[in-house]
């Protein structure tokens, strides 16, 4: 329903546009411009797949080819799922099924932690948007108040929520005892992806001839993935939340509607479509492991 809300409001916006304005904005990319953009989602997915190797190197040898089948086969699994929890399941069948609740551990380490970053930089953002527009102000600190509300509930009862079988209490017992080095390193890890992913949304930006100054843009962008990323959401209908909020976080700043909705569809095609249609083929080879 809320992915429904969100294509609906961007088809309400978009017809106040003329069509002028995407043939304006369809000749803005040349060659150079777009090899450097797909390097940079060729730069974000080299990142998450040396996140998890990372991960499973904690007690499982494997080669970056390795955690690339893993980790985009299991994308590939997952797209249809809410927030990509189809990813748990999918990873474990690399895995004999002795290994089980230690391969959910670690894709919920990998997830939360790129979660973490998201939501660091999303929080910054909206305090520096809110200093720049006082139309954001009050927004925000809902935002802030709701955010603080859901950890106090988590932290209150973390004995009774269970998360993919777990206490949240037992996970963050866990989590204690995973090796320092490596929990660092996937930290390491989650703050470089997201801050290719929203360079390149900068990126983007420029290349479209949007005048804004590099604090703002990126403060903006930090707001925008935070707020798609609380939105529950199949994750192949990403790019309707994202395209939504952007539109209108961006849409205050007298950003064209147009340019919005094609740098969030380019970058939604290079970051999810693409790496789903080669996870596919990963898929198509599967064998399931069952020792290892």
């Amino acid at each position: 329903m809320i992915v429904g809300f969100a294509f609906y409001y961007l088809y309400v916006e978009l017809n106040k546009k003329d069509l002028n304005d995407w043939q304006l904005v369809s000749t803005k990319f040349t060659f150079f411009s777009l090899v450097g953009i797909v390097f940079l989602s060729v730069l974000n997915w080299f990142f998450e797949i040396l996140k998890w190797q990372n991960l499973v190197n904690t007690f499982y040898k494997i080669s970056f080819k390795e955690a690339a089948v893993q980790s985009l086969g299991s994308l590939t699994a997952s797209v249809f799922t809410p927030n990509r929890v189809g990813e748990y399941g999918a990873k474990m069948l690399y895995f004999p099924k002795s290994e089980t609740k230690k391969i959910i551990l670690l894709n919920f380490i990998g997830n939360s932690s790129q979660m973490a970053a998201t939501s660091f930089f999303g929080v910054l953002g909206l305090f520096i948007t809110g200093l720049f527009y006082d139309y954001f102000s009050y927004k925000i600190s809902f935002v802030l108040i709701l955010i603080f509300l859901i950890f106090s509930v988590l932290l209150i009862f973390r004995k009774r929520i269970s998360i993919y079988g777990f206490s949240v209490e037992n996970l963050i017992q866990k989590i204690r005892t995973f090796p320092r080095n490596s929990l660092r390193t996937t930290q390491q890890l989650s703050v470089i992806r997201f801050l290719i992913f929203s360079h390149q949304c900068y990126f983007l930006l420029l290349i479209f001839g949007v005048e804004i100054t590099y604090s703002l843009a990126l403060a903006t962008i930090f707001s925008m993935y935070f707020l798609a990323s609380i939105v529950p959401s199949i994750h192949l209908m990403d790019v309707a939340i994202k395209g939504s909020v952007a539109v209108v976080l961006f849409g205050k700043l007298g950003v064209n509607q147009w340019t919005i909705v094609s740098i969030t569809t380019l970058m939604w095609l290079l970051n999810l479509v693409i790496p789903v249609l080669i996870g596919s083929l990963f898929v198509l080879k599967f064998k399931p492991k069952l020792e290892l």
